[in-house]
């Protein structure tokens, strides 16, 4: 079902403000944008089996601010397995400051993305291809972001053994999970060189569910 523009404005503006997000009218447009170009390049690749508007409004763009409040302010973020660019590319239009690397190993995706960012006029966003375990990637950006995150990505464990060469000391691991999440939180906290992890708990706007945040802080 296809939103006109008043309903996605809607929407938007009041999802994002139960989140902590003010939009204003040119990140309203770039959703917009954002959204054409998903639904258009979805009927050629496989980006998401979501077809509905207000369903990628909420489920995509939405669900990927639910770690705003908690990033709010890092410098520079990366976002591995960014695929169609959740939740980097919204997090970049709530915060157009945040500098962001999104890493994806699937080709097509990424020049998806690279497509999006040049059709939002995003600046200080980069979509690059690439494996995040690759020794290239890691000598290119090791220690060079404040901020780690991934929506669904992989195991929690495995998810922080990537993460940890591209972290700043003092920086964050932001994992996006849904309810299992406790059953690799045991495991995962033996890491060393993390902090305890805080969990929270962020209700999608306009869901009866909530996306769960693990955060790890680099000692």
């Amino acid at each position: 079902m296809e939103l006109k523009h008043g309903e996605l404005a809607r929407l938007l503006e009041e999802g994002a403000a139960e989140l902590g997000v003010g939009l204003d009218e040119a990140a309203i447009a770039a959703f917009s944008a954002y959204l054409d170009e998903l639904k258009a390049w979805n009927r050629r690749i496989n980006l998401t089996s979501i077809d509905s508007d207000r369903e990628a409004v909420v489920r995509h763009f939405l669900d990927s601010l639910t770690p705003y409040r908690h990033i709010k302010g890092a410098g520079r973020l990366l976002d591995i397995g960014a695929g169609a660019g959740f939740p980097g590319i919204p997090l970049k239009i709530a915060d157009p400051f945040m500098e962001v690397t999104l890493v994806d190993s699937v080709e097509k995706k990424v020049h998806f993305m690279r497509n999006v960012i040049r059709k939002l006029g995003l600046k200080g966003i980069e979509a690059v291809s690439g494996r995040v375990e690759d020794r290239s990637l890691i000598a290119r950006y090791a220690f060079g972001f404040d901020c780690v995150i991934s929506r669904a990505f992989t195991g929690l464990k495995r998810f922080l053994e990537l993460s940890l060469p591209y972290l700043k000391g003092g920086g964050s691991i932001v994992a996006m999970k849904g309810p299992s999440y406790k059953d690799e939180l045991e495991e995962a906290c033996g890491i060393k060189g993390l902090e305890p992890p805080q969990v929270y708990e962020v209700k999608v706007p306009f869901e009866q569910r909530s996306t769960t945040l693990v955060i790890f802080k680099k000692r």
